[in-house]
C-alpha cells in the first residue's frame, strides 16, 4: 500500500426528508384534522481517527462519500427515519479543512469529527394549525445536507523523527534502534515515505519515524524534503543522523538546521540531539564541538546505538 499523506475528498449530507400533509379520517371521529408527520433528518458525514491506519491511500482511491437521506413523514403524526450517516476511517495526526476553514484534527483513536451536517426533516402541516386555519395544506421539504470538498493533511504522530541528508543512514539506524525493516541502499532517497519503527522500553513504547533524506532548498521544493517536513511538526524529539564518512560533516548538520528553520522556527525550539553516524568506516572518532548532545554509533555494526537508545527512552536526559 503506498503512502499518501494529502487526499481529497468530496463529501454530500443527505437530504432531510418532506414533512407530510395529511389528515385524520376515521369512523365516529367527526373532527379529525391534520395529522401529518415531520420529515426524517438527513445522515451527517463524520471522519473517525483509527490507530491501525498510517496513510490516507484508500481516500485517494475513493474520494466520493454520500450520506442517506430522510425519509419522508407520513400520516397519523408518523415522524420519517433519519437518514444513515457515513464514518470515514482516518490515519490520527490528519488535519482537515473546507476552501474555507480548518475545520479541526483527529489525534485519538476512535475520537470523531462532523465534516458535514445532514439536513433537517421539513415539518408536517401538524404544525401549521392556527385560529384562521384549522386545516392546513402546508409543510416543509426537507433542507439539504452540507456538500463540502475537503482536504486532508497527513502529519504522522511519532515521539521521535530521524532527520537527515540522503544516505545519512537513518534507515539503517532505525532497523537498528526498532522492530522496523526499512529498506536501505547505497543511493540517494531509498526512503521515498516516512517509515515508522517501535522502541519498547520498560516505561512505554516509543515510536521513531524515519523521513525521506532532505537535500538543500527542501524547504523550498527540492528534492523529497518539501513533501514530509511537516511530519516532523509532531515530533517529539528530533535526532538529526549526520554521516561522518563525508569530507564536511558540519556543513550537513548546518544545512539540516537550515532547513528545519526555513520550513517552521517551531522545530528548532523542539529537544534536539545529533547523531554522527558510520563510524564504522572511519579510522578515528572525531570529536564535534556543537551545542546538542551528541553520539557517535555505527548503525550498521549497533556500535553506540545502546547508549543512544537509552536517552531516547528517558525523555528527561534530552
Amino acid at each position: 500500500m503506498k503512502f499518501i499523506d494529502e487526499a481529497k475528498i468530496f463529501i454530500t449530507a443527505g437530504n432531510g426528508g418532506k414533512g407530510c400533509i395529511s389528515f385524520r379520517r376515521e369512523k365516529f371521529v367527526p373532527r379529525g384534522g391534520p395529522d401529518g408527520g415531520d420529515g426524517g433528518n438527513g445522515g451527517s458525514v463524520y471522519l473517525i481517527g483509527k490507530k491501525n491506519l498510517q496513510t490516507l491511500y484508500d481516500l485517494k482511491i475513493k474520494p466520493h462519500y454520500k450520506a442517506g437521506r430522510g425519509t419522508h413523514g407520513k400520516g397519523k403524526k408518523m415522524v420519517g427515519k433519519k437518514g444513515k450517516d457515513v464514518f470515514i476511517s482516518t490515519p490520527l495526526g490528519i488535519v482537515v479543512s473546507n476552501d474555507k476553514k480548518v475545520l479541526g484534527e483527529i489525534l485519538i483513536h476512535n475520537q470523531r469529527l462532523l465534516v458535514a451536517k445532514g439536513g433537517k426533516g421539513g415539518r408536517g402541516n401538524i404544525h401549521f394549525i392556527t385560529k384562521s386555519d384549522l386545516a392546513p395544506r402546508r409543510a416543509d421539504p426537507g433542507r439539504q445536507g452540507e456538500t463540502y470538498s475537503l482536504k486532508i493533511v497527513l502529519k504522522l504522530i511519532s515521539d521521535t523523527g530521524l532527520v537527515g541528508l540522503p544516505n545519512s543512514g537513518k534507515s539503517t539506524l532505525l532497523n537498528a534502534l526498532t522492530n522496523a525493516k526499512s529498506r536501505v541502499g547505497a543511493y540517494p532517497f531509498t526512503t521515498l515515505a516516512p517509515n515508522l519503527g517501535v522502541l519498547r522500553s520498560m516505561q512505554r513504547n516509543i515510536v521513531i519515524a524515519d523521513m525521506p533524506g532532505i537535500i538543500e532548498g527542501a524547504h523550498s521544493g527540492k528534492g523529497l524534503g518539501l513533501l514530509f517536513l511537516r511530519h516532523i511538526e509532531r515530533t517529539r524529539l528530533i535526532i538529526l543522523v549526520i554521516d561522518t564518512s563525508v569530507s564536511n560533516p558540519l556543513r550537513h548538520y548546518a544545512c539540516l538546521l537550515k532547513e528545519l528553520k526555513n520550513h517552521s522556527n517551531k522545530l528548532l525550539r523542539k529537544p534536539r540531539i545529533v547523531v554522527f553516524n558510520k563510524l564504522d568506516l572511519l579510522d578515528n572518532i572525531p570529536k564535534y564541538d556543537i551545542p546538542e548532545k551528541i553520539f557517535y554509533v555505527s548503525a550498521l555494526t549497533g556500535a553506540g546505538t545502546e547508549t543512544l537508545l537509552k536517552t531516547i527512552a528517558n525523555e528527561d536526559q534530552v
